[in-house]
């Protein structure tokens, strides 16, 4: 056995069942091993973006690592930006990178780079092999570090000869590392701070305190205490919608959020650190909590955080029955002209019971959180570390990892182009992923941006690098190049058709609606 086969083995020992993967030469005994092992699924995505991304999807709905293969330092380097959002999530991922044999990188050869380097940042944990003996050692070890709750990005590096050469063996999975669990004084703190600070008090939550179970504790808690519950801007993955405990999500804008948050007196954190505005701006404040509040962190993105909610509310002698559970609503029946209102009315009225939504519809969605909350219970992902290109990918390992439910994309058109590859993947796996791409024709993020950072009177030549439509991009004929099928929709009348159709039935389809 070669050491690419013990790599393989042992992963698929641990339960690493897909394989999201744009390899190359130094990589060819690995995709030999994965041709070789029963139960491992190999997806080809065209750009390395595409794979992380999706291996990104897939560990936010599965709960457990994919492995990524990819080529060298610069097929790594074309991953990073969906890494990034990766990490910010707290994902389980294995990326597997092949390298040079040892022997060879004296020899400067034009592939050759500081493949370490490029990929410390974007990793928790990272690893080069010894030998060929080490490679499935590393392999186990890794699986162990992504596996640590509540996910990490642990890194493979892995040089071609310690892939060919046989003499190697598989490595026993070790056990699933334990989740931190919050101590005594902790509880203790927050339940003292909820209770005896006057005055209006939260409970801001994200990462894993955003699944049903945590946030039912957490309804709990503000049953107890009056707390509002408000979450953070991007979390991973919120379950949401109508029986489930309800979070205001704190707002974009550094200023619009700092005003939700003014009053507060003591704020409790779980599962995140206090927020701060995205970015800096002339005479505007970074750190968004107000000043004299009480901040306590219960718990912090690594620990156990419905374990930590639970002793909370039990420390609280809370009722059983959670306070904020979320309403079924009806939206409204809208028509004409498409517009951000008439879509979110439009999705709030056809999404599915338990369907993923992948949201990296940007300003053109600004309307589709507030108006589905009423609607069916649902998953809703979001971009974590704001590096855009996150939602196509995103929707098809979130397809992978949940073929029985469906996947809703909403796609801004902009961002969208970074990785419209994705659309190629979900058509060769036949993927239960409908997208909705918001055609506004423009960056209108930026447009904000460039207001918001004091740029008066932009010319033409700084608004035509936020512009789309010269030429204006045709997504119908981009996703038919994918193999996906497609239609274009500019009333609310159309999109509501189409809509519907496309939910009622399995596998690909894109709705480009023109804004």
């Amino acid at each position: 056995m070669n050491g690419a086969e013990a790599l393989i083995a042992t992963l698929a020992d641990c339960g690493v069942d897909v394989c999201f993967a744009n390899p190359g030469t130094s990589e060819m005994q690995l995709v030999a091993a994965i041709d070789k092992q029963n139960g491992m699924r190999a997806i080809l995505g065209l750009f390395e973006g595409v794979v992380t991304g999706a291996a990104d999807g897939y560990g936010r709905m599965a709960d457990k690592p994919a492995a990524t293969l990819l080529h060298l330092g610069p097929g790594l380097a074309n991953g990073l930006a969906n890494l990034h959002n990766a990490k910010r999530a707290g994902t389980p991922m294995i990326n597997v990178v092949g390298d040079h044999a040892p022997f060879h990188l004296h020899h400067n050869s034009p592939l050759t780079s500081d493949l370490n380097g490029v990929a410390r940042p974007m990793s928790d944990w990272l690893k080069t092999s010894r030998s060929e003996r080490d490679l499935p050692q590393v392999g186990a070890e890794a699986w162990s570090q992504a596996s640590t709750y509540p996910g990490r990005i642990a890194t493979v590096v892995a040089p071609a000869n310690h892939a060919w050469t046989d003499g190697s063996a598989v490595v026993a999975a070790p056990a699933q590392p334990a989740p931190q669990i919050v101590p005594d004084g902790a509880i203790a703190d927050a339940a003292s701070t909820l209770r005896d600070v006057e005055g209006p008090k939260a409970v801001f939550l994200g990462g894993r305190s955003l699944r049903e179970g945590a946030l039912e504790q957490a309804g709990r808690i503000a049953a107890a205490t009056g707390a509002r519950l408000v979450c953070e801007t991007f979390p991973a993955r919120l379950q949401r919608g109508a029986g489930r405990v309800a979070v205001e999500r704190l707002p974009y804008f550094g200023e619009q959020a700092a005003e939700l948050l003014k009053d507060f007196m003591a704020i409790v954190f779980c599962g995140c650190e206090p927020p701060v505005s995205f970015f800096a701006y002339p005479g505007k404040p970074s750190w968004l909590s107000p000043e004299g509040a009480q901040l306590v962190r219960l718990a912090s993105q690594e620990e156990h955080a419905e374990d930590a909610l639970r002793r909370l509310a039990d420390a609280l002698d809370a009722p059983e029955t959670p306070a904020l559970v979320q309403e079924a609503t009806t939206p409204p029946a809208v028509e004409g002209k498409l517009d951000p209102m008439k879509i979110g009315a439009i999705v709030a009225g056809l999404l599915p019971e338990n369907c993923i939504v992948s949201d990296e519809a940007a300003t053109a969605g600004l309307m589709l959180f507030p108006t589905t909350l009423g609607a069916p219970k649902h998953d809703w992902m979001t971009l974590t570390g704001g590096a855009i290109g996150q939602g196509l990918p995103l929707a098809a390992g979130a397809a992978v990892a949940c073929p029985d439910r469906k996947v809703l994309a909403l796609q801004a058109d902009g961002s969208g182009m970074y990785t419209l590859q994705a659309l190629w993947t979900i058509a060769r796996e036949n993927l239960d992923v409908t997208t909705v791409v918001f055609n506004n024709g423009s960056y209108a993020i930026l447009n904000i941006e460039l207001m918001r950072v004091g740029v008066q009177n932009p010319g033409p030549k700084a608004l035509s690098m936020l512009d789309l439509r010269n030429p204006a991009l045709n997504w119908v004929s981009l996703s038919e190049g994918m193999g996906v099928s497609a239609v274009r929709v500019e009333t609310a009348e159309e999109l509501q058709a189409e809509l519907a159709e496309a939910l009622a039935h399995k596998g690909p389809r894109l709705i480009e609606a023109i804004l």
